[in-house]
C-alpha cells in the first residue's frame, strides 16, 4: 500500500473510533500507564531550557488529548496535531477554557509550521501510525527551538520483538483469557481481511511487524545529527488491561517491552 493510501486509511478508522478510543484502550488509560507517563514528562520538562515562560508545546499525534491533557497540567500552552479531524473535535470540546489550539495534519509534516517554535514536542503511540516516521520526526526537530526538549513514547523496543524468556514468562503467567473479543462482529471482518492481506491491523498500524518495525537506533542518530542530545531514555514494562496486577509488579523490573527517550536541542 501506498504511503498516501495508508495515510488516508488512518484518517478514516481514526475519524470513526474518536469518541470510543479511550474506552478501547486500557493498555493506555489505566492508573499505572498514565502515573507512569506523568513522570516522564515532568522529568522531561524539568530538562527544557529555552528560557520562554510560558513554554509552548507540540502534542504531535494527539488522538483523544492523552498527552496534551497533562502538558497542560504541566502549565504549557499545547498545538495539539493530528490528521483525524474527528480527534481534534473531541480534543477541543475536551479542552475549551484552556490554553490549547489545534491544528489539522496532511501527512507530510509541519510545512507551515516555522523553524524553532516549540519549547516541547512529544509524541506517544504515534511513530508505528506514519510511513516515514523518521521524517516525521525529523520535522518535530525542526519545529523545536534551542534548549527545547522532543519526547518520543510508547514504541516498542527491540527485545519486545526479540520476545525474550523472560517476557514470554510474563506474558503467560500475566494475561487474562478475553471473552469480549469473541462479541465485537468488527474483529471477524478484521480476521477475514487478513486472510487476503496478513498485514490489515485493527487500526491501520504500519510499522508493528518483527521485520518492520520503529527502530530505536535511527531515531537517535537522526537526532544527534539534527543537534540533540540524549536527556534520558528509559524501557519499561507496559501495564495492560488483561495483565493480572499482581503478576505484573513481580515482572516490572525484570523485563520491557516499551521505550521512552527525551533529547533537547543544544544551544
Amino acid at each position: 500500500m501506498s504511503a498516501a493510501r495508508q495515510i488516508a486509511r488512518n484518517i478514516r478508522v481514526h475519524d470513526r473510533i474518536a469518541r470510543s478510543y479511550d474506552a478501547t484502550h486500557g493498555e493506555i488509560f489505566n492508573d499505572i500507564e498514565q502515573t507512569r507517563l506523568r513522570a516522564s514528562l515532568e522529568r522531561a520538562r524539568v530538562g527544557v531550557a529555552t528560557g520562554s515562560q510560558p513554554l509552548k508545546a507540540l502534542d504531535f499525534g494527539c488522538g483523544s488529548g492523552n498527552l496534551s491533557r497533562h502538558l497542560l497540567a504541566l502549565g504549557m500552552d499545547v498545538v495539539a496535531a493530528d490528521v483525524s479531524r474527528a480527534f481534534l473535535d473531541v480534543v477541543e470540546q475536551r479542552f475549551p477554557a484552556d490554553p490549547l489550539s489545534t491544528l489539522l495534519l496532511t501527512g507530510d509534516g509541519l510545512p507551515d509550521t516555522p523553524d524553532g517554535q516549540f519549547d516541547f514536542a512529544a509524541a506517544y503511540s504515534v511513530l508505528h501510525h506514519i510511513p516515514d516516521y523518521l521524517a516525521a520526526v525529523r520535522e518535530m526537530a525542526r519545529v523545536v527551538r534551542p534548549g527545547g526538549v522532543l519526547l518520543l513514547d510508547h514504541e516498542p523496543t527491540e527485545a519486545f520483538w526479540a520476545q525474550p524468556a523472560i517476557f514470554r514468562e510474563f506474558e503467560a503467567a500475566a494475561l487474562k483469557p478475553d471473552w469480549r473479543k469473541f462479541l465485537k462482529p468488527s474483529n471477524y471482518v478484521h480476521k477475514v481481511r487478513r486472510l487476503f492481506d496478513p498485514r490489515h491491523t485493527n487500526e491501520g498500524d504500519i510499522h508493528v511487524w518483527p521485520d518492520d518495525h520503529v527502530e530505536w537506533p535511527k531515531i537517535v542518530a537522526l537526532l544527534e545529527d539534527e543537534g540533540f542530545e540524549i536527556l534520558f531514555s528509559e524501557d519499561y514494562l507496559l501495564f495492560r488491561e488483561r495483565h493480572r496486577i499482581e503478576v505484573y509488579r513481580q515482572y516490572e523490573n525484570k523485563c520491557a517491552d516499551m521505550r521512552v527517550m527525551a533529547f533537547r536541542k543544544r544551544g
